[in-house]
């Protein structure tokens, strides 16, 4: 993991396609489960590899096709998708001074961030290494979508997901990205409080808003950093 927070030189695009990999690959495993899942929801094998390309956010995905099994409305698929992607609107904000150009322009830079690739490209001062964010971004796009087809189109013939354990590779996935993040004994107690907040509210709230509130552990966070600064 030392990859995540190297600093010793300029990087370039392909340094964060070099940093992304591993991640892509993880993500092509996953997003096969969410090809075959998602025509067990209802969704042509099309419909499965365009919300993939479009969404892009794997959460948002399993979590509007979990909705859409249970018997769920398309609104209510919508509203926990949107939930669980809410986590970027905080990371957005913490990129935007990295970006270069104005409001607009800083949109469409930010249109990539995926967890993977925010931890990636992030650096100890705060700022953000825009070659690594968009490197590990696309390399990670193109895998999730390659996954997606490849499970849209031929899942039939791997069996069950969970039986081939395809199931833990999403909590795998960020178990690394917490570990990667918790190099001090702050970072680790944010992380414990989140983990601590969302364990809390899994069981009594609606998908998506255990994640959005355990975000407040890292303002929490972000606010004694700012104190002892």
């Amino acid at each position: 993991m030392a990859a995540l927070h190297e600093t010793e030189r300029e990087h370039d695009f392909w340094d964060g396609v070099r940093a992304g990999a591993p991640f892509g690959f993880a993500a092509a495993l996953l997003s096969v489960s969410f090809g075959v899942v998602a025509q067990g929801a209802g969704f042509t094998k099309l419909e499965a590899i365009l919300m993939a390309a479009i969404v892009y956010a794997g959460s948002a995905q399993f979590a509007a096709v979990a909705i859409l099994q249970a018997g769920g409305s398309a609104g209510a698929a919508i509203l926990a998708a949107a939930l669980m992607n809410s986590r970027f609107l905080p990371m957005g904000v913490a990129l935007a001074p990295s970006l270069p150009g104005g409001p607009v322009r800083r949109a469409l830079q930010g249109q990539p961030i995926v967890d993977a690739s925010w931890a990636i490209a992030s650096r100890d001062d705060g700022t953000f290494d825009r070659p690594l964010l968009f490197g590990s971004s696309v390399v990670q796009y193109v895998c999730w979508v390659g996954g997606t087809v490849a499970g849209a189109l031929w899942g039939d013939k791997l069996g069950d997901p969970e039986t081939l354990g395809l199931d833990a590779v999403y909590p795998a996935f960020f178990l690394v990205l917490v570990i990667a993040e918790a190099r001090d004994a702050r970072s680790r107690g944010v992380a414990l409080l989140g983990a601590l907040i969302a364990l809390a509210l899994v069981p009594v709230a609606p998908p998506g808003v255990p994640v959005l509130v355990a975000s407040v552990a890292a303002l929490v966070g972000l606010r004694h950093r700012e104190e002892r600064e």
